[in-house]
């Protein structure tokens, strides 16, 4: 019954280490995308002209 205590606690500690890991990595920026708003600019065009293109098919019916 005892092993069963270790365990509990190794898994709550090394889950709260794993917490902290995640926490630091966030506050630091890990996890900013600093690369899809440069890039989503050169692709704007191709999505106005397809939205405007599927404005100017008619739809059959």
């Amino acid at each position: 019954m005892s092993v069963i205590y270790v365990l509990l606690t190794i898994s709550i500690v090394v889950a709260v280490i794993f917490f902290m890991a995640f926490i630091v990595a966030v506050k630091s920026g890990q996890y900013d995308d600093s690369y899809t708003p440069s890039v989503r600019m050169l692709f704007e065009d191709e999505l106005v002209k397809k939205k405007n293109l599927d404005k100017e098919i008619p739809e059959e019916k």
